[in-house]
Formats: C-alpha cells, sequence, structure tokens
C-alpha cells in the first residue's frame, strides 16, 4: 500500500482535523489485467480448467502474498522460459508489493513495449501500471509519459479514458500543477460522472484551493455514489468543519470510527473525534479584574 500517495492537503484550522490524503493510489497494486476468472459453474456445468499459463501465473501471483521476494525470482525465471507478458506482469506485481517502485515502473514498461508489439489490448493497462509505479517513485514526468501512452491505444473505452485522466491529475498534483490537475478531473469527470473517487478527487482539488463551495458540492456528489466509503465520508466531515458545522463534522466521524475502526480513515476519524473534544472544553474562567480604587474626596 503507498501510504501518503500524494500531498496535497490544504492548511487546516487548529480546531480540524487533516484529511485523508485526496489522491490517494488507484491501481499501482491490483493485478487489473489478470487472466479473467471464469464464471461460477452451474450445478451441471463443470468449471473450465486453467490453461498451463494461467495457471502458472495465478501460482506466482499467489506466491507474492507470502513471499514478494521468492515471487521475483520464480517471475524472472519464468520470463527466462518464454513467459511472456504474464511472467513480466507478475515481476511487476512482486516488485511493487516490494515497494520497488522504479524496478516496477521499468518492469511494466516492458511489458508494455511487448503489448504493443504484439497489438495486444493489454497495453494501456501497462502503461497505467507504469505510470503508477512512477508516481510512486516520484518521477512525475515519467509518469505523465506512460499515461499518455495509455491514452494513445486504439481500444480504450471512454471510460478506462476517464481513469487515465484521474491518474495524469494524481501525477500534476505531485508536480505541483493543480491548475493542470483541475484540467484532468474535469475531463474525466466527462467521462466517468458514475466514478465517486472521481468527485472525491475534484472536491479534495477545490478544497486545497480554498473553493469550499464547489468541494462541497463535489463531496455531495461523492456521498450520493458511494453513501458508506470511508475516506469519502472523512473528507465530507473535515469540508463540513472548514464550513462551521462541527455538530455535522462530529457525526461524520463518529460513523467511520464505528463502521471502520481498523481503516486509515476509521484511525483518523478516532484522532479527529479526540481533537473536537479537546476543542470543546471549557477554557478556565478568567479571574475577574481588580476594580480600580474609587477616587477619595476632598
Amino acid at each position: 500500500m503507498i501510504l501518503s500517495f500524494l500531498a496535497l492537503a490544504a492548511a487546516q484550522a487548529p480546531s480540524l482535523p487533516s484529511s485523508p490524503d485526496p489522491m490517494p493510489p488507484r491501481r499501482a497494486a491490483p493485478p487489473v489485467y489478470a487472466p479473467a476468472a471464469p464464471a461460477l459453474p452451474s450445478p451441471r456445468a463443470a468449471r473450465p480448467a486453467d490453461s498451463p499459463a494461467e495457471a502458472r501465473y495465478r501460482a506466482c501471483t499467489s506466491e507474492i502474498r507470502t513471499n514478494a521476494d521468492s515471487a521475483v525470482a520464480t517471475a524472472n525465471a519464468w520470463q527466462a522460459q518464454g513467459g511472456g507478458l504474464l511472467a513480466r506482469q507478475c515481476l511487476g506485481l512482486a516488485l511493487v508489493a516490494l515497494e520497488r517502485w522504479p524496478a516496477a515502473a521499468a518492469a511494466f514498461e516492458q511489458a508494455a513495449r511487448e503489448a504493443e508489439a504484439a497489438d495486444d489490448p493489454r497495453r494501456a493497462d501497462f502503461w497505467v501500471q507504469a505510470g503508477n509505479s512512477w508516481v510512486a517513485a516520484g518521477e512525475g514526468p515519467r509518469a505523465l509519459a506512460a499515461f499518455d501512452a495509455a491514452l494513445l491505444a486504439p481500444s480504450l473505452t471512454d471510460e478506462l479514458r476517464g481513469e487515465v485522466h484521474l491518474d495524469r491529475a494524481r501525477a500534476q498534483v505531485a508536480l505541483g500543477n493543480p491548475i493542470a490537475a483541475r484540467t484532468e478531473i474535469d475531463r474525466a469527470l466527462q467521462l466517468v460522472p458514475g466514478d465517486p473517487f472521481a468527485w472525491y478527487l475534484s472536491a479534495a482539488l477545490a478544497r486545497r484551493g480554498n473553493d469550499l463551495s464547489r468541494a462541497g458540492t463535489d463531496i455531495a456528489r461523492a456521498r450520493a455514489l458511494a453513501p458508506d466509503n470511508p475516506d469519502i465520508l472523512l473528507l465530507a466531515g473535515t469540508l463540513a468543519g472548514l464550513a462551521g458545522n462541527m455538530e455535522e463534522a462530529e457525526r461524520l466521524y463518529r460513523r467511520i470510527a464505528t463502521a471502520a475502526p481498523a481503516s486509515d480513515a476509521g484511525r483518523q476519524a478516532l484522532e479527529s473525534l479526540a481533537t473536537l473534544r479537546e476543542v470543546e472544553v471549557p477554557a478556565p474562567a478568567a479571574a475577574p479584574a481588580t476594580p480600580a480604587p474609587r477616587p477619595q474626596s476632598r
């Protein structure tokens, strides 16, 4: 998991907690182009067996969960034996698990180039994985180059194109370009208006620019699409507090802390509640001022 993937936090009032990272990682680790799992069989149908390559890929990715270093060696050996794209994919994912970001990005880029040469539609996915790994490595320009390559894929759907623009927005924030990030997010919102994460990022970016009106509108859209998402609720709580509605902020923090106490959002909500309680403690009453002596009559 990438912690503090991008720094996009605005200055907070002392009585308000820090919000969740507004640009969390999207697809640096999940195997988005793994062989599709076969559909669940009907009672009368037997489940189709994996091909040898798929079975080997599943074994390789399972090894990542138990011993990522060993999975790197397994993937490299498989690649030397002609494992092709699936071997490179497993290698990239193993390197992601070890947070070896530049090496992971290089593995995904090599897979993307091989996919392009073979006219394999997975090329866009590999470029996106490379871009996210470059962002994690702090290499914003290389991330943008990878995302640009993904957008050139002829088979890219509008939905996936919108997701790539969101990834480009994260890279632009990493480079300190909030205006360019806003352009990318607005493009994404046109392409994927039903993605709550897009509205969440839009709200976070608006908050960073102190546009609390838009931030409030956009986080409301995100909540309508994903009413129980802890990260969305946490940002909504922070925005409520910034707007002066501390009662709503506390209600949202309590909801997150109760529903997802072990999550990052849950832990931040608990910290926020503690901060709110400190703010609510009344200050000691000031000692009454000593009255000035009465002037004496003569």
